[in-house]
């Protein structure tokens, strides 16, 4: 992490307050000026090695709290969270936000959990579901990308290149060899609800046969990554620092994956393959032997500095519109970070046409515009006669970029064809809309006896 930069203004903050030192005192013992350290507190400077050292030298504080979490998970959310239309009524912009962490970071962290908590339900004791959150909001802040993980499972990939060009084969023959765990495949009657289970007293990884050969080469990468990835995982889970033990395991199992997926698409061959064919999923699929999910899912990685691939958000979504899956990444896509959806995003059609990719150039409220690609997907796990899961899984990019994708080739991202969509009926504003199944919070009914629309609800704002 040595070519990212650190801003901890409101942590430097907070050091300050707690010694009770004006800027002009603190900057003098940090031999910086008094302008320059107000550049600081307000994130518009980066933290310098000399100062960090300075820091550390001259105040008794904990340095794992320059890396902690920004209040409120930085402006950004902040800014989303009050895009909400309860608070349509006020002008508050990127600046005075900024200010707001800046001078008051503990407040600003209140108001987004009281927000959260009151926008998914209002209850306190869900311990799973804010664990859950912490670790979304940490894997937010790294952006999904996780540099030191991703340079070994690539090295580990070349090695395992040299033995085979089979993957899956070169990876049961390093855990057979280096680690005395061979892999056996069973029958659906003898693992009936498991798809994967490791027996050390049998030195087996037992693997379902309900997997496909892309499911079953990500659980042999799964066990590798267990098993020689372990300190830097366990490392990065420490320095998340999060309050749950929940938290810590669902983060370990998130890194394990990681590194999984980066080892069945390493990196630099992976961005190739996505730059030279205009990130045709279905082409990556058979390059790299991975499922939809898996690429999906690796395409919202792609951020290492000096070769970045295009900003992608994915999303998972059952048939009731839950969210099983979301990584926004670099994308900063509201449509990601939303907890309400729309009905008239083709992302919900898809289940209905199995195997199919579907595309759609979507047009939020304030004029945004988002190019979208959602496919069904049935993980291989049921038997007949059970109940099948379904999810669809969706992926998103600002039109502005999508031009190098050939799934939008031929599309006019800046004509009439986007469809109009909003975060959810509670959180949209559109008029008239005739799908519209909720009024906006914030908005007044409008009632009128002599008259009918299109749907039932009427508020202020609405055109005649």
């Amino acid at each position: 992490m040595a070519d990212q930069k650190l801003y901890a203004g409101h942590a430097i903050r907070r050091i300050r307050r707690a010694n009770g030192l004006t800027q002009v005192a603190m900057a003098k013992s940090l031999e910086v000026s008094a302008s320059y350290l107000n550049l600081i507190e307000r994130n518009q400077r980066p933290l310098t090695a000399p100062i960090m050292l300075r820091l550390a030298q001259r105040f008794d504080f904990d340095a794992r709290t320059l890396t902690g979490a920004t209040p409120g998970g930085g402006v950004e959310a902040i800014k989303r969270r009050l895009s909400d239309p309860v608070f349509g009524d006020l002008s508050i912009d990127k600046t005075q936000i900024e200010d707001w962490i800046a001078a008051a970071p503990d407040a600003a962290e209140a108001f987004a959990r009281a927000f959260d908590r009151l926008t998914t339900g209002g209850k306190s004791d869900h311990r799973e579901a804010d664990a859950l959150a912490a670790v979304r909001d940490e894997i937010e802040r790294w952006r999904n990308h996780f540099a030191d993980l991703d340079v070994q499972a690539e090295k580990l990939a070349d090695e395992l290149r040299l033995q085979s060009g089979d993957l899956y084969g070169a990876i049961t023959e390093r855990l057979r060899v280096k680690h005395q765990l061979s892999i056996r495949i069973l029958p659906s009657e003898v693992l009936p609800n498991h798809l994967r289970r490791l027996d050390l007293h049998a030195r087996q990884l037992q693997l379902s046969e309900m997997l496909d050969p892309a499911s079953r080469s990500f659980a042999a990468a799964y066990q590798l990554a267990q098993l020689e990835a372990k300190d830097e995982i366990a490392a990065l889970v420490k320095g998340a620092d999060f309050a749950e033990r929940a938290s810590e395991r669902f983060y370990d199992r998130h890194l394990t994956s990681y590194f999984a997926a980066a080892l069945m698409m390493p990196y630099a061959r992976f961005l190739r393959a996505c730059e030279g064919s205009g990130y045709d999923i279905k082409l990556l699929q058979r390059r790299f032997g991975a499922g939809f999910e898996q690429v999906a899912h690796r395409l919202t990685t792609l951020q290492r500095v000096g070769a970045r691939g295009l900003p992608f958000f994915m999303i998972r979504v059952d048939r009731a519109g839950q969210s099983s899956k979301r990584y926004v990444g670099a994308s900063k896509s509201p449509l990601a970070q939303s907890d309400g959806r729309c009905p008239l995003w083709q992302l919900h059609h898809a289940f209905d046409r199995p195997g199919r990719l579907e595309t759609q150039l979507v047009e939020l409220e304030g004029g945004e515009r988002w190019f979208t690609l959602s496919q069904g997907v049935e993980p291989k796990a049921g038997r007949e006669g059970l109940v099948t899961a379904e999810f669809v899984v969706g992926l998103g990019i600002e039109a502005s970029q999508a031009d190098r994708l050939s799934a939008a080739r031929g599309i006019d991202m800046e004509g009439g064809g986007a469809m109009p969509i909003g975060l959810g009926c509670s959180r949209c504003t559109r008029v008239n809309c005739v799908q519209r199944s909720a009024p906006p919070a914030g908005r007044t009914l409008v009632f009128n006896d002599s008259e009918r629309g299109p749907t039932p609800f009427s508020f202020t704002g609405d055109e005649d």
